[in-house]
């Protein structure tokens, strides 16, 4: 499922919550607005994935602009807080996040930015100016996805990352002791991840006790079932004028823009086996609004029949620009287990590009692995 389609079913999950909460005679109406193409039009705010409107029965209506994240972390909320505040400067809605799960903690940094929430198991705090409006309810205290017992078989998130481009990149076997410290992820996480990769047999553990991948291929495919850039990152789409050559020139002249950055896709992947000319640049940003500035993109516009050439993500975790390095022509680009991922997990062609790198990351070992 796309991250487009998680937000559009927390939109109206949080939406059908709203309407049960208020009288029959109030109207509640959401539009979302999570098709990149959409966002930075003329007709729809900066940045935002959705409007909300609220409308009592003498008319008044209370206008919200929607912030969704699937899941709302601590370090999400300057990044959501400046979108909402950039799109209600000259705007008279108000901002309003909606998320599956708001904790207790996140809860009160919201209201100390003045920021309605609502997420889908029912925490609820909508503030209004104008008409005046406070509604407020309580859902469930801990995230019911995370709750006691053995944990779901998965590898998403941050530790499966850190551990899969550990064990795919460096050469075992290894000791838990020496994973957690190779890799930076807890012991108890640690330990969550090596079971699974056992009950799924890419890893193994051998005489002595130590963890050994058994095909680090499979392993990368095992992970693209849970990972992609698409569902890890907050994406954007853009078009560069002179397109993706003359972007990635501009992008190699800059040494250092005053963000983080990665390239990655089929545009990295030419580095080491080159498939077909890419039709899009993908790339990590820590600095999505700094990264399109500096480099003079131009947010994707739903009249045009322009096709968007580059899409920026800004990522979940900072994994995927640990063991960059410089392309040929300059910029920097992900790491070759981090592009084949994104490969493996992309649109359209993207899979057997994945499939081709790693073919060459077969016959090529010694150039990548340690």
């Amino acid at each position: 499922m796309s991250a487009t389609t998680n937000e559009r079913a927390i939109l109206r999950q949080c939406t059908e919550l709203l309407r049960g909460l208020l009288p029959q005679d109030w109207d509640v109406r959401s539009e979302a607005l999570t098709d990149p193409s959409a966002r930075g039009s003329r007709s729809a705010p900066a940045r935002v994935d959705g409007r909300l409107r609220i409308t009592p029965p003498d008319g008044e209506a209370a206008d919200f602009l929607v912030e969704v994240k699937r899941v709302l972390n601590r370090r999400d909320l300057s990044v959501v807080a400046r979108r909402l505040g950039d799109a209600t400067d000259d705007n008279p809605a108000q901002g309003l996040v909606m998320a599956r799960y708001i904790s207790p903690p996140l809860q009160e940094l919201l209201r100390e930015r003045s920021l309605s929430y609502i997420d889908t198991t029912g925490n609820v705090m909508i503030t209004a100016r104008r008409p005046a409006m406070v509604l407020r309810d309580r859902g469930a205290a801990q995230d019911p996805e995370r709750g006691p017992g053995r944990p779901r078989a998965t590898l998403k998130g941050e530790p499966a990352a850190r551990l899969i481009r550990t064990l795919t990149r460096e050469n075992g076997p290894w000791s838990a002791r020496e994973l957690v410290a190779r890799s930076g992820v807890s012991t108890g996480a640690t330990y969550r991840v090596l079971e699974l990769l056992q009950e799924e047999e890419l890893v193994t553990r051998t005489a002595d006790k130590r963890f050994e991948v058994t095909d680090w291929p499979q392993l990368l495919r095992r992970w693209s079932r849970d990972y992609s850039f698409v569902d890890n990152t907050q994406t954007y789409q853009f078009i560069d004028p002179r397109g993706v050559p003359a972007l990635l020139n501009k992008i190699a002249k800059d040494k250092d823009p005053g963000f983080r950055y990665a390239v990655t896709g089929s545009v990295a992947a030419a580095e080491w086996a080159p498939y077909a000319p890419a039709r899009a640049a993908f790339i990590y940003t820590d600095n999505l609004d700094e990264a399109a500035r500096t480099w003079r993109l131009h947010p994707v516009d739903p009249d045009t029949a322009e096709a968007a050439n580059v899409i920026l993500g800004e990522p979940e975790y900072s994994v995927v620009f640990e063991n960059a390095s410089r392309a040929e022509d300059g910029y920097t680009i992900a790491a070759i287990e981090q592009v084949a991922v994104d490969l493996l997990s992309g649109p359209g062609r993207n899979p057997a590009e994945g499939e081709e790198l790693i073919g060459w990351m077969q016959a090529h070992e010694s150039a990548w692995r340690r």
